[in-house]
C-alpha cells in the first residue's frame, strides 16, 4: 500500500511538474537584440548590432566580428569574434567613437585582431538587452557581459591553462594604456572617432581584474614593448595568469569622456560592490520597468517579440553623454569646446530620421527624458553656436533638413516645460535663416528665403527634398512661436514659408519636381530617379512630404479622388528605378525593389508616413489594410527582421506606434493619424500616472479593419487622436472586422490637421 501511495504521489508530482505554465515572459526576455543584424553594405535588414546597455545609457557593449574601424562591427553571418567592444555607434554609416575592446584568449599569445579571433556559434550565444554570453571555441572561454549606464562587468570562464590572457585594445588613432599590476588594473584612453572634428577628444577607461596579474605587457600594434605605460598610434595592454578549469575571472570596467578619475567615480558610483549577478538583475529590472510602459496582450508570441524588440531598439536614442563629478554635479565633455562643461548633453541621433516617429513617441511615453534632451540641446547651442542636425557627437554633415525645429517645437507643444525654451526658440530662428558648419542651419537658405525654394541648377544637391523639409520646419517654428505668444510680425513669415512646398508641385505629373532658378522645372524629369533633387528616394517618395498641410496637397492634386488614386499608384507601379545619380544600386533602392510592394520604400524614412494619408482623404480603411500588411511582411524579431536601415529607433518607432493604432504624421501638431491596433489589448502607462487603454478584443489576422470605435465610452468617427486627450488618460475601444467600414471616418470633418484648414 505504501508503495502504491508513493507511486501515486510521484505520478502526481510529475504531472504537476509537466503542466505548462501560463506565466507571461518579462518584456526584457521577449526582446531579440539580434533583430536586424543580418546586414551588409549592399543590403540592410536593419544594420543593427546586439546592443548590451541600459536605456539611453552612455555606453553600449557588443561582440565585435568586424575589423577595427568597420561600421559593420557585428554581423550575424560572421563566424569569428575578435573582441568585445565598448561602442557609441548609432549606425554603420555614422561609424563609431568612444571605443575600445577587451578579448580573453588562451594558448600562444597573438594580440592582432585576426590572431586573437575565435570561432563562435549562435547556438552557444545568449543575447538579452541586459546580458550577453558567448563561447569562444578557439580559446575554450565563455565570456559574459552585463551593463550599467557608464560601466560594465565581465565574467570570463577559463579552461585549465598556464597561458590565459586578457587583451585590451585601445585602437589605432592615437591611444594610451598603462598596466598597474599591484592594483590588478589597466587604465588608458582611445582617441578614435569617425565624425568630427572633435576637440581634445579622449575616451578614458579603467579596468579592474579580481585575479592577481602574473604577466603584464604593452604592445604598439603587434610589437611588444618594454614599458607598462605606452603612448602609441595603436596601443594595447595584456595581462596574464594561470587558470584552473572552470575558473572565473571578473572584470569591472568603466569609462569617461572627461578623465581617468571620472571613470573611477563612474565605476564606484554605479557598481559599488555589486556582484555580476546583482548587476545583471538590476539591469534587467531597469529594462522591464522601461518596456512595461507599454503592455501588450493578445496577438502571437512572434508579434509580441517583434513589438518589444522594436521598443528596445528605440530607447537607446539619443544616448546620454553626461556624467556626475566628485561633487555629484552633472558635467559633460563638450565636443565644441573640448572641455568639461556643466549640465546635460546627448548624442547618437539624426533628426532627419527621428523627428518623424521616435521623438513623438518619447514625448508621449517618456517626456521626462525628453526634458533632459531639450536641456542638452540648449547646451549644444550655447557651446557650439548651432543646434545639431546629426550628433554623434557634435555636428555631422550627413543628412539634410533643419529638423531640429521639429524636435524642439514638438516637445514644447506637447507639454514639455522646465527648460530654457527661449534660448531654443532663438536657436531655431538662427538656424532657419543661416547656413552653419557641418550640416547645421540651412544649406541654400538665401535661395529658399528669396525664391521660396532651393533651386535645382545652383549646385546644391537634394534641393527639392531640402525645400520640402524646410517648409515643414518653418511650420514647426510658426507653431512654437504661437505657443510662446511671439508677435505676428515675427512669426507670420514662417507660416508663409511653410507653404513653399507648393512651389515644387508640377501639375503636369501631379508630383514634386526640382525647379530651376529661373522658375522652370528641371528637364528631363524622371520620377523614378533616386537622389539628385531628392534624398535617398525619388519623387514618388518625397511628393508626400507635406506633413503639416495634407489638405493643401490634396487640393494641388485635384481633390481627394485624385489624391487617393495617386496613393494607390505607389503600390501598383512596378519597382523600377534610375540609379544614375549614385552610379550604383544603393541598398535603399534594392530594399524597395525586392519586397514586391511597387514603389513603396518602407526601408527608408521619407515615405513611412504615407500609409496614413488615406485618413486625410476619407478612406481610412486603406490605411488599416496597408499598415497591417507592412507590419506582417516587413518586421520580424529575427536577424533579417527589418526591411532597411533601422536608423536610430525611427523604423522601430513606426512599428510600435502602428501597433498602438496611430502614428505621428505631423509631429508639430497635437494629433496622431489613426490606423488600427495590432493587439487585443494595449496599456500605455504614462509618466503622469494616467493610462491609455486600447481594447480590440476581436482583433486577429483577418480582423484588421476598424468597424467601430469609441473613446471614453463615446462613439468616435474621427481619423485622429489628440495628444492632449491621451495625456489625460483614455479608454479606446475598437470594434474590429474582416471587411472595411467605408462609412466611418469618411467625412471631411473626420480628417486630421492640415494648415490649410486653419480658420
Amino acid at each position: 500500500m505504501k508503495k502504491l501511495l508513493l507511486l501515486a504521489s510521484l505520478f502526481i508530482s510529475i504531472q504537476t511538474f509537466s503542466q505548462p505554465t501560463k506565466k507571461t515572459p518579462d518584456p526584457a526576455d521577449l526582446v531579440n537584440p539580434l533583430m536586424g543584424t543580418d546586414s551588409k553594405y549592399d543590403l540592410s535588414n536593419g544594420n543593427t548590432y546586439p546592443a548590451i546597455a541600459l536605456p539611453w545609457g552612455m555606453n553600449t557593449w557588443t561582440a565585435q566580428t568586424g575589423k577595427m574601424g568597420d561600421g559593420w562591427q557585428y554581423t550575424y553571418a560572421a563566424n569569428k569574434i575578435n573582441g568585445f567592444k565598448q561602442t557609441h555607434q548609432p549606425s554603420p554609416w555614422m561609424n563609431d567613437y568612444g571605443q575600445f575592446a577587451i578579448m580573453p584568449v588562451t594558448g600562444h599569445l597573438k594580440v592582432s585582431q585576426n590572431g586573437r579571433a575565435s570561432w563562435f556559434s549562435h547556438k552557444a550565444e545568449t543575447v538579452k538587452p541586459y546580458y550577453y554570453s558567448v563561447y569562444l571555441a578557439d580559446h575554450d572561454i565563455t565570456t559574459e557581459i552585463t551593463p550599467t549606464d557608464r560601466t560594465a562587468q565581465f565574467r570570463l570562464t577559463f579552461p585549465k591553462s598556464d597561458s590565459s590572457y586578457i587583451i585590451v585594445d585601445a585602437f589605432d588613432r592615437g591611444s594610451w594604456v598603462k598596466v598597474i599590476p599591484g592594483e590588478n588594473k589597466i587604465i588608458g584612453y582611445s582617441t578614435k572617432f569617425a565624425r568630427g572634428p572633435l576637440k581634445n577628444f579622449k575616451d578614458y577607461f579603467v579596468i579592474y581584474a579580481d585575479k592577481p596579474i602574473s604577466i603584464a605587457q604593452t604592445y604598439s600594434d603587434s610589437t611588444l614593448t618594454d614599458s607598462l605605460s605606452l603612448h602609441a598610434k595603436h596601443a594595447l595592454a595584456v595581462i596574464g595568469f594561470k587558470t584552473a578549469k572552470g575558473e572565473q575571472v571578473h572584470l569591472r570596467v568603466a569609462s569617461s569622456f572627461i578623465s581617468i578619475e571620472q571613470a573611477e567615480l563612474n565605476l564606484k558610483r554605479e557598481q559599488g560592490n555589486d556582484s555580476f549577478n546583482i548587476t545583471a538583475q538590476k539591469a534587467k529590472e531597469v529594462w522591464n520597468k522601461t518596456l512595461n510602459h507599454v503592455v501588450v496582450e493578445g496577438g502571437t508570441i512572434d508579434q509580441q517579440r517583434t513589438f518589444y524588440s522594436c521598443l528596445y531598439r528605440m530607447v537607446f536614442f539619443p544616448n546620454k553623454l553626461y556624467e556626475f563629478d566628485a561633487n555629484n554635479k552633472m558635467v559633460h565633455y563638450s565636443p565644441y569646446t573640448g572641455t568639461a562643461m556643466p549640465g546635460y548633453m546627448f548624442g547618437g541621433t539624426g533628426f532627419w530620421d527621428t523627428f518623424r516617429g521616435l521623438y513623438p513617441f518619447l514625448n508621449l511615453v517618456f517626456p521626462g527624458i525628453v526634458k533632459e534632451m531639450q536641456e542638452g540641446l540648449v547646451n549644444d547651442y550655447k557651446e557650439g553656436g548651432w543646434l545639431p542636425e546629426w550628433s554623434s557627437p557634435g555636428y555631422s554633415d550627413v543628412m539634410i533638413g533643419n529638423n531640429s525645429a521639429s524636435v524642439v517645437a514638438e516637445a514644447y507643444l506637447k507639454g514639455g516645460r522646465g527648460y530654457d525654451i527661449e534660448t531654443l526658440y532663438q536657436a531655431l530662428i538662427h538656424g532657419a535663416n543661416n547656413e552653419g558648419p557641418r550640416g547645421t542651419g540651412r544649406k541654400g537658405v538665401e535661395y529658399y528665403n528669396k525664391l521660396g525654394y532651393v533651386p535645382y541648377d545652383v549646385k546644391i544637391d537634394e534641393n527639392a527634398a531640402r525645400t520640402l523639409e524646410y517648409a515643414y520646419d518653418d511650420f514647426a517654428i510658426y507653431q512654437l512661436g504661437k505657443a510662446l505668444h511671439k508677435p505676428a510680425s515675427e512669426i507670420e513669415i514662417y507660416k508663409k514659408r511653410s507653404m513653399n512646398y507648393r512651389n515644387l508641385f508640377d501639375p503636369s505629373t501631379g508630383l514634386m519636381r526640382g525647379k530651376n532658378k529661373d522658375g522652370s522645372f528641371e528637364t528631363p524629369f524622371n520620377p523614378f530617379k533616386w537622389g539628385d533633387a531628392f534624398t535617398e528616394g525619388n519623387s514618388w517618395h518625397y511628393s508626400w512630404g507635406v506633413f503639416h498641410d495634407m489638405q493643401g496637397l490634396i487640393n494641388l492634386m485635384g481633390g481627394k479622388t485624385q489624391f487617393v488614386a495617386k496613393l494607390d499608384s505607389v503600390f501598383t507601379l512596378p519597382p523600377i528605378f534610375d540609379d544614375s545619380y549614385y552610379g550604383e544600386v544603393i541598398h535603399e533602392i534594392r530594399e524597395m525593389q525586392i519586397v514586391n510592394m511597387g514603389q513603396y520604400a518602407h526601408g527608408n524614412q521619407p515615405i513611412q508616413h504615407m500609409l496614413y494619408l488615406y485618413d486625410y482623404a476619407g478612406q481610412p480603411w486603406k490605411t488599416q489594410y496597408h499598415v497591417r500588411d507592412v507590419m506582417n511582411k516587413l518586421y520580424f524579431a529575427a536577424p533579417d527582421g527589418y526591411c532597411g536601415d533601422e536608423d536610430n529607433g525611427q523604423t522601430s518607432a513606426w512599428y510600435v506606434f502602428s501597433a498602438l493604432g496611430f502614428y505621428s504624421v505631423c509631429p508639430a501638431s497635437d494629433q496622431y493619424a489613426l490606423g488600427a491596433p495590432l493587439f487585443k489589448k494595449i496599456t500605455v502607462n504614462l509618466e503622469n500616472g494616467k493610462k491609455v487603454i486600447i481594447n480590440a478584443p476581436d482583433n486577429s489576422d483577418s480582423n484588421f479593419y476598424v468597424k467601430s470605435m469609441s473613446v471614453n465610452g463615446k462613439p468616435y468617427d474621427l481619423n485622429w487622436l489628440s495628444h492632449k486627450m491621451l495625456l489625460q488618460g483614455a479608454v479606446i475601444n475598437f470594434g474590429m472586422s474582416s471587411t472595411p467600414n467605408k462609412i466611418r471616418g469618411s467625412k471631411n470633418a473626420d480628417s486630421p490637421y492640415s494648415l490649410s484648414n486653419e480658420k
